[in-house]
């Protein structure tokens, strides 16, 4: 049955929601949501205020005020009390899941001494009430298995042609000591042209041996029909890269391969040759890159032996990407996507400094992946994919007319 709610305004608030105040919203929420908290009591107790009814499960037992933070403003509401029995309401377990997450690790710190006054207070704030281990452990058993599904979930059914790959570094509090961990995370395009994050995992570094067992996982869950995967030039990541994708190309983050060409040129010419490189980038096709390439390397030899090196040498991995349709380029020659979706990670990762331990960092980095995820998989598609898959079956028939020509 739907709820109707009547709400009585005075002509300060009327002129406040007029006017955009955000005032003027925090008083309105705070109407309905009063509202909604007095309708769940009288569905839990079973009876209108003053009813006389043999179905009754409880009496009425006022109110208590409870601190509510928003994005127009911090309100508080009236939370409907019950005698002889507990008033329960869905109403705060609907953060985002990367919102519990925060808070859960924040609580954890708590918990387990390595917290300040201050986030003792933040957390107290925001759960209402103080807690304790076993708090903290049914809130953990609530969100655990949602990222633990999504983490493991199959990503059987479907290719994915593109897949980027990052890390973010962070650190864990581990037997006592504080040590550097990182997250290991995955990006891809499926066939259909959507966005995926394909998942995660903490490592002690980013060595080959971790993103080894990374890719491994990934392909037991299923991944598949890879083209195409972008990373930056750690070498732990390209010898897995090398090891469990063989046969797919590696195109090398352009914007890190600039980088490490201008930190090899003197100071002077890193302008110029910035505008250069860019322009062996955003060539039509490999050949005229190459050529344009051939002229910085002659014309810098002297001027910047180490950046032509740096160029001449990483070349052919910084341009894989020219091999596909136009189209596609520009979305492909970095892992910039990655990176944004890093900030978003790294924005959370800020508050806490030092994770507890290494669950509370999986889970926490973990939810803002699955928030992420589902909001992309609610967005148009991040390409078109009808143009690759056309060149793809002519890169079929020309690789079939040719294996014929051979025989």
């Amino acid at each position: 049955m739907m709820t109707r709610i009547n709400l009585t305004l005075s002509n300060e608030n009327l002129h406040q929601l007029i006017s955009g105040d955000d005032q003027g919203m925090s008083t309105l929420l705070k109407e309905v949501l009063d509202q909604v908290l007095e309708h769940q009591r009288t569905e839990q107790v079973e009876a209108n205020h003053y009813e006389r009814t043999g179905d009754r499960k409880g009496y009425r037992n006022g109110y208590k005020p409870r601190n509510l933070t928003t994005r127009v403003g911090r309100i508080t509401l009236r939370i409907p009390q019950i005698r002889e029995g507990t008033f329960s309401t869905e109403l705060f377990q609907r953060y985002q899941r990367n919102e519990q997450a925060l808070v859960l690790t924040l609580m954890e710190m708590v918990v387990n001494g390595v917290s300040t006054r201050k986030i003792s207070r933040i957390t107290e704030e925001l759960c209402g009430t103080e807690f304790s281990a076993s708090t903290v452990s049914n809130l953990c058993k609530r969100l655990d298995p949602i990222v633990k599904g999504w983490n493991e979930r199959s990503l059987d059914g479907q290719a994915f042609p593109f897949v980027l790959v990052d890390a973010i570094v962070m650190k864990i509090r581990e037997d006592g000591r504080v040590r550097p961990h990182s997250a290991l995370i995955a990006v891809g395009i499926n066939e259909s042209g959507h966005r995926e994050i394909l998942g995660m995992q903490i490592g002690n570094s980013e060595t080959e041996a971790s993103w080894t067992e990374f890719f491994k996982a990934l392909k037991a869950r299923g991944l598949s029909g890879m083209d195409l995967i972008v990373s930056d030039d750690h070498k732990g990541l390209v010898k897995a890269v090398q090891t469990c994708f063989q046969g797919v190309a590696w195109q090398r983050c352009q914007t890190h391969f600039t980088k490490n060409i201008l930190d090899a040129c003197p100071k002077k010419l890193q302008a110029e040759m910035k505008g250069r490189l860019r322009t062996v980038f955003e060539a039509n096709n490999t050949e005229t890159s190459r050529k344009l390439a051939r002229e910085i390397a002659d014309e810098y030899a002297d001027k910047a032996p180490k950046a032509v090196e740096t160029l001449e040498r990483g070349f052919d991995d910084a341009t894989a990407v020219l091999a596909l349709p136009e189209y596609y380029r520009r979305k492909l020659r970095t892992t910039n996507s990655v990176e944004r979706l890093n900030e978003e990670l790294r924005r959370r990762e800020r508050v806490i400094r030092i994770f507890p331990n290494r669950e509370s960092a999986q889970r926490l980095i973990g939810a803002v992946l699955v928030e992420k995820h589902e909001e992309w998989s609610a967005v148009r598609r991040y390409f078109d994919m009808k143009e690759y898959w056309e060149w793809k079956k002519g890169q079929k028939s020309t690789g079939e007319n040719e294996s014929r020509i051979s025989a």
